[in-house]
């Protein structure tokens, strides 16, 4: 069967996940991350792409971000993988792919499911045993969205705005958030379609976004109505 193009549509955000090929490291130093992190912001901006969370993990990455283009994601990702790889393996001395096919990518219903998602990218550190505290890792967004470090380059969604009427306000909000938790069924859905590369949200989002792309958008058939997400 045919592979599907990827499911992109602007001012929609998406989750993105880019793994380690055989899930070996990508990083080997604080160096490479910060390295990799300057290339998002560099082709976040050339690409005209709103980048809003971040996590590096040891083999892996995600991010949550919203394209203002129907091909920024892509030359993001491209321009970014393709020149990490080049520094990677000049300094690893290595040759070869380092990325496991092309990146992971799910549309998501903003209102159901970007806080959300913030808090899940901002978990995976907890999540995996490396840290006890969200705010002990470095290399996330965690820090900047609580107030503990500014990363220009990040783009406050809408939503987070929402959460407080001052800076203050929506830095605790989102922390009580985090420290919270989502639900497993939450987590799943947001694996599961970002893994799958459908769209993640109500019966009625996913009708409304098939009507303005001709990729299809979830696993149900062509003209049968999507399945709710428990």
């Amino acid at each position: 069967m045919a592979r599907l193009p990827r499911l992109t549509v602007p001012g929609y955000a998406h989750h993105l996940i880019q793994r380690g090929n055989n899930r070996q490291a990508i990083f080997a130093s604080d160096g490479d991350r910060q390295l990799l992190l300057e290339l998002l912001s560099e082709h976040a901006k050339a690409g005209d792409v709103a980048v809003h969370a971040y996590v590096l993990m040891d083999n892996h990455f995600h991010l949550l971000a919203t394209p203002n283009t129907s091909q920024g994601l892509a030359q993001m990702m491209q321009a970014v993988g393709r020149r990490y790889v080049r520094y990677f393996n000049g300094r690893q001395q290595r040759t070869g792919t380092l990325w496991e096919g092309r990146f992971k990518s799910s549309l998501i219903q903003s209102e159901r499911y970007l806080l959300a998602c913030m808090a899940y990218i901002d978990l995976n550190p907890v999540r995996a045993g490396m840290v006890q505290q969200p705010g002990d890792y470095r290399w996330s967004s965690y820090a900047h969205h609580t107030g503990q470090r500014a990363e220009p380059w990040l783009t406050p969604h809408p939503l987070f705005w929402e959460l407080g009427n001052t800076p203050f306000a929506r830095e605790v909000a989102y922390a009580n958030l985090v420290q919270t938790g989502i639900a497993s069924v939450q987590q799943a859905a947001l694996t599961d379609a970002t893994l799958r590369g459908w769209a993640l949200g109500e019966p009625q989002f996913v009708a409304d976004l098939q009507k303005i792309t001709p990729r299809r958008v979830s696993k149900t058939a062509a003209g049968r109505p999507p399945l709710a997400v428990k």
